[in-house]
């Protein structure tokens, strides 16, 4: 009754059309269940998960030095970290998800974009779908936008980044300003892209209790879409259907912006490749296009660039980060925030609650009372969000729910505090601000509140 209670409380709407508000529960505090860690400083996001055995702990450590230390170009003296590039977006796992957390866009000064970016990447691909169903890649520059390269090769080109401004106000009369990025491609190396060019942003998200989430069931997913259309409301989400290249198979996605991969093994040897340039054995050819020749004639750092055993290091050390512990559940204010959040309806969506199932490659994720706050289900987020570019089953206008847990410590660990896909939204206010298609009435229900409980709200985020 652990998972079943909440997710029938949440999805309960009184005829007035006001949601029932689920009692608090002690667990509620340990949202990685006996996995939390206690910590609320700067290593928050950087710890094992707390019931590992002292064997467990050995793996996590190695894992942790390979997802974080820089890879170099071959042929070098350290063979097992080299391999870069060709083409890349940065040097180490570590250099996007910084001390594990949240990436953030490119800096600007007086207006002016002072950096290129690093834990923002740009999806590419074209109309049309390849033999899994998934995105076809631009011809000649793949499915990702490299920005760097290794000597003698060329960087694909750079991302320019440019924001509107869009302004509103609450219902009491107190104004809001969004900003609103566009984006383009400049300096191509390679010649032009395809006239139908499809772009997507992606930030680099925390870490934490990927493993978790990955223990959920898939039939209490299918729940939450099965409850979500019984509903008769505008909130009807549906999982996505991806290729997993380690089970051979179409699975549930759970990771990603778009829901478009389906394991943490598949996220994290993809992203090696696709990000590092470091191929592996379920991806062991590198991301060279035909017109990309510099790029097909470089070195490499051998067939598999990074070995079995460390590649299943670092999915052992990714499924293990620890969810920090849930802060302030006294506070009257976070109660108050955690009764607006459900009578919003956020937690139509962003479901608080599960118990995983087993979990044979780590048993200790296995049977933990979690409190994600996802329903890790695809949702039309409305045209403000849109990228316009289909993923799997995932439309142009459809983005996961992403998990919230963590979230009030992203200031703590990575000194920004940018959310979304793309981290348009420079707090948490603006983030909620942003939601719109499916959640457009959880968002007018928040413009109406009074300034009191919009800051409880924002207390309540911020405490998971």
């Amino acid at each position: 009754m652990k998972l079943l209670l909440p997710l029938i409380l949440t999805g309960t709407v009184l005829a007035t059309g006001v949601a029932l508000v689920p009692p608090y529960s002690p667990d509620e505090a340990l949202p990685g269940g006996k996995t939390t860690t206690i910590d609320a400083g700067q290593n928050a996001f950087s710890l094992p998960a707390a019931n590992l055995n002292d064997q467990q702990r050995t793996t996590f450590v190695i894992g942790n030095s390979f997802f974080k230390k820089n890879w170099v170009e071959a042929p070098a003296s350290t063979t097992a970290r080299d391999g870069l590039g060709p083409h890349f977006i940065a040097r180490s796992c570590g250099a996007c998800h910084a001390l594990d957390g949240r990436g953030a866009p490119p800096s600007f000064e007086n207006g002016l974009q002072t950096e290129q970016p690093l834990a923002l990447l740009i999806r590419l691909s074209i109309p049309g779908t390849d033999a899994h169903g998934g995105p076809v890649g631009e011809p000649v520059y793949g499915g990702q936008f490299n920005n760097d390269a290794i000597p003698d090769v060329k960087p694909e080109g750079q991302v320019q980044i440019r924001y509107q401004e869009i302004s509103g106000q609450f219902a009491d009369g107190e104004r809001y300003s969004l900003i609103k990025p566009s984006y383009q491609l400049t300096e191509l190396a390679y010649g032009a892209m395809h006239p139908q060019t499809m772009l997507s942003p992606r930030i680099a998200p925390q870490m934490i209790g990927l493993g978790l989430l990955e223990a959920i069931k898939e039939s209490d997913i299918l729940a939450n879409a099965q409850r979500q259309a019984a509903m008769g409301g505008d909130i009807k989400g549906r999982p996505n259907r991806v290729w997993d290249a380690y089970a051979g198979k179409m699975v549930i996605g759970r990771y990603g912006w778009k829901a478009n991969t389906g394991s943490v093994a598949h996220q994290s040897a993809g992203a090696f490749l696709g990000d590092i340039g470091i191929t592996s054995r379920r991806f062991p050819h590198e991301e060279c296009t035909k017109a990309q020749t510099d790029c097909r004639k470089a070195p490499s750092g051998g067939k598999l660039e990074i070995a079995d055993h460390l590649m299943e290091s670092v999915i052992f050390y990714s499924r293990t980060l620890a969810v920090p512990a849930a802060r302030h559940q006294d506070d009257p204010k976070v109660r108050r925030g955690r009764e607006v959040f459900h009578q919003a309806q956020c937690a139509s969506c962003h479901v608080p609650s599960y118990t995983t199932g087993s979990f044979k490659a780590v048993p200790q994720l296995g049977q933990q009372t979690i409190y994600p706050y996802t329903d890790l289900l695809l949702h039309d987020m409305g045209e403000g969000l849109a990228d316009g570019r289909p993923d799997f089953a995932a439309g142009g206008r459809d983005w996961k729910t992403p998990p919230l847990w963590g979230l009030g410590l992203v200031p703590t660990v990575n000194k920004h505090s940018r959310y979304l896909h793309d981290g348009r939204a420079r707090n948490l206010m603006e983030a909620v601000l942003w939601h719109g298609g499916e959640a457009e009435g959880s968002k007018q229900h928040v413009l109406k509140l009074s300034r009191a409980d919009r800051e409880n709200l924002t207390r309540f985020l911020q405490s998971l």
